[in-house]
């Protein structure tokens, strides 16, 4: 979630509506486009939630 994001969304509301939710991450900049804005921690986050899935959902190990 981007602090500059048009709807934010809390993180109760988020895994209440998406029970198979593997990661839910709070960016320090960003908006709508944070892919385009901030594109390492885009890319960190990505990779962090692909890791997460690979190792069983558990504690990200980074």
């Amino acid at each position: 979630m981007s602090p500059h994001e048009h709807v934010r969304k809390s993180r109760r509301w988020t895994e209440r509506r998406y029970t198979g939710l593997v990661q839910f991450t709070e960016l320090a900049e960003g908006g709508h486009f944070t892919a385009w804005e901030q594109p390492a921690a885009f890319v960190a986050d990505v990779r962090s939630a692909f890791r997460r899935i690979s190792l069983g959902f558990g504690d990200d190990p980074s």
